[in-house]
């Protein structure tokens, strides 16, 4: 009996290798979609607990989730640099965390606060505003409280664009890698495909269209609207820092201190010394 199974097995499985080799382009398939499943079934678990981990750090203990530290400064990102002064400023308590640095909507920086996630960094600063009444603009008049939106949205709507053309068209995230502590595929990433991303992103949006000359005029009319507004006073609108100062300080620390390289964006960081 024994044996009679024995060679029932070696013929099925004869058969099943001969069927198998008929058919690469079915087994292939089929491997590509279990390790397909598999390697969702292994994100989905490691999301899971992150998520479990992040819920131990404690009540109203903000998580921020970002890219990882940079070389030069805490981040690399204008964006990333910009909630943390926030958060500083505003004396949230809060505890940095990499390990998914993009969020539900694709971008870096979001939060997660008592099992919420919040994405954007200007939607989180709103968030957190009320949540904590933690606005530090409403102090100021109406017609301060405008001016300040208004170079909130000429930095993160126009300079961040300018800095994109920069970083990845024209340097090819050089200065980006030297900046940044990358491990390997983050580096491939940067340099092969964030370029061409980017490119595309920034033909899209309109300032890729320009020559890099009239992307710098761009720019150095925005540096020289900031410098003249902030003159002699300590923080841009008076006295006391607001969140409009958050989002000056994480783009003016990129071009300070995430430029290794001497190009347009290094003239723009001299310029730039003055505020």
């Amino acid at each position: 009996m024994n044996t009679i199974t024995v060679e029932a097995l070696r013929a099925w499985s004869s058969d099943g290798l001969q069927w198998l080799l008929k058919r690469p382009r079915q087994v292939i398939f089929a491997v590509a979609v279990a390790a397909v499943v598999t390697a969702k079934m292994r994100h989905a678990s490691a999301r899971r607990e992150r998520r479990q981990r992040w819920a131990k750090i404690g009540k109203d203990v903000v998580v921020l989730h970002g890219f990882p530290r940079g070389r030069f400064t805490p981040n690399t990102s204008p964006f990333v640099m910009k909630l943390e002064t926030y958060l500083r400023l505003a004396k949230i308590t809060y505890v940095f965390d990499d390990t998914e640095p993009l969020g539900p909507k694709g971008q870096s920086p979001w939060i997660t606060l008592n099992g919420e996630e919040i994405a954007d960094s200007q939607l989180v600063m709103e968030f957190l505003a009320k949540k904590f009444d933690k606005n530090l603009t409403s102090r100021l008049p109406k017609e301060e409280q405008a001016i300040a939106l208004a170079f909130n949205l000429m930095m993160t709507e126009h300079i961040t664009w300018g800095l994109r053309v920069w970083r990845y068209v024209i340097d090819r995230g050089e200065a980006l890698r030297k900046c940044s502590k990358l491990d390997s595929l983050s580096e491939y990433l940067v340099y092969s495909l964030f370029p061409h991303i980017m490119k595309k992103r920034t033909w899209v949006q309109g300032i890729g269209r320009h020559t890099e000359k009239e992307v710098e005029e761009m720019l150095r009319q925005d540096i020289d609207a900031l410098s003249h507004y902030l003159g002699q006073k300590p923080f841009l609108m008076g006295d006391r820092p607001c969140e409009v100062d958050c989002t000056l300080f994480g783009y003016t620390s990129q071009i300070l201190w995430g430029i290794t390289t001497d190009h347009l964006m290094a003239r723009w960081s001299r310029r730039i010394i003055q505020i």
